[in-house]
């Protein structure tokens, strides 16, 4: 298979001239449209639609240079950027000047040496070649970027249909939620659920990654849950049934934190299970702040979970926090990242409410580290509430 020729226009009013590039282009290569003056140059440009100009600087009517910059200025961008090598018999630099500001993209000086030429098209047509390549790999990453975007919207208004809306009514407690991904969607999720015999679960999973795939996974960790909790009462056994329809799927491939609790109403227990997730944070009224750490490795690791419940009492005006690293994912002031035994820091010293509880608690978090935060944040606060006269 022969490489196809590359064709190059010459414009040159000295028909001598023309005829002698003409030979020794064609022998190097290339084919050559002549034309003879800027009037014809530009009429060519158009019909031939060369790969390189070749101008001479001194024409009659139009200068090489006042055609090059009736070039650079075409309505079509792949003609108003073609390689053209201005031929001047001029070396002083204000000729060298004038012919790059009309937009020539080099010159070659006269009498022309024949491999200093040919170098100099060789150059302009591979650098040329490269920026149609450039252009062509943006064009194909705007499009990647294009449907990115749609699929990272279409996830993100997924997940925020299987976010809950509004917190449940449970008597005598009071809910707040905080969610916060780091780009459109995110690798957090949470729910809660109605238990057959009356109590309310809370769950709340990290799972790994962000975008569209931590979308999917999140997706399934609902539904998970929400298997789990029909056949299971206490946050242990969700979690164990959860562990081993993930495990099941991915075979330790995948894994994701997870900590759950269940509460119900008129009753100051509250029950509590975690697999490698942050502690459970219980803020007291008194202003002293308890944990409940995971007992367990996160979920997909292994394939049997021996998770059991803790438990506390929680008394009325006592808040309990559940939470995803994003919570400590920021540095301190040293520049180290955050530890779970930093989080009470940023609780408010009093609070009339679980969601202002949470809100002055992230509002403390922003002002370390104003967002987006380094990680997705997702957040559930109860307070028990003063029982009824």
């Amino acid at each position: 298979m022969t490489t196809p020729r590359r064709r190059l226009l010459l414009v040159d009013d000295d028909a001598r001239n023309r005829s002698l590039l003409s030979r020794i282009l064609e022998r190097n290569g290339f084919e050559v449209v002549e034309g003879c003056d800027g009037a014809e140059a530009l009429q060519l440009v158009e019909s031939t639609r060369p790969a390189l100009l070749l101008l001479d600087y001194e024409m009659p009517d139009l200068t090489g240079a006042q055609v090059c910059e009736l070039v650079r200025q075409h309505r079509d961008p792949r003609l108003a950027s073609l390689p053209i090598i201005l031929l001047t018999a001029h070396s002083g630099p204000e000729h060298e000047i004038e012919s790059l500001e009309a937009g020539a993209s080099d010159y070659v000086t006269k009498p022309i040496d024949t491999p200093t030429l040919k170098a100099r098209v060789e150059t302009q047509l591979r650098l040329a070649e490269l920026r149609d390549q450039l252009q062509r790999q943006n064009t194909e990453l705007e499009k990647w970027q294009q449907m990115h975007e749609r699929d990272l919207e279409a996830a993100s208004l997924t997940q925020t249909a299987i976010l809950p809306q509004r917190p449940p009514p449970v008597e005598g407690w009071e809910v707040a939620a905080h969610y916060q991904p780091v780009i459109q969607v995110g690798g957090d999720i949470f729910d809660w659920l109605r238990l057959r015999d009356g109590g309310w679960l809370f769950w709340i999973a990290d799972a790994t990654g962000h975008g569209v795939s931590a979308a999917l996974l999140t997706a399934l960790t609902k539904l998970l849950f929400r298997h789990a909790a029909s056949d299971a009462g206490s946050p242990a056994e969700v979690l164990r049934a959860v562990n081993a329809e993930f495990y099941a799927i991915f075979k330790g491939r995948s894994f994701m934190t997870a900590a759950c609790v269940t509460v119900r109403g008129g009753n100051d227990r509250l029950l509590f299970a975690g697999a490698g997730h942050p502690p459970l944070f219980i803020a007291r009224m008194g202003g002293k702040v308890e944990t409940l750490a995971s007992q367990v490795p996160p979920l997909g690791i292994l394939a049997d979970l021996a998770c059991s419940d803790d438990f506390a009492h929680i008394h009325p005006g006592d808040t309990v926090l559940l939470c995803t690293d994003g919570m400590f994912s920021p540095c301190g002031a040293d520049d180290q990242r955050l530890m779970p035994d930093d989080v009470p820091g940023f609780f408010p010293a009093s609070s009339a409410s679980a969601g202002d509880f949470l809100d002055a608690t992230v509002a403390a978090l922003a002002v370390l580290h104003p967002p987006p935060l380094p990680d997705d944040l997702a957040a559930i606060a109860l307070r028990r509430l003063s029982a009824p006269a």
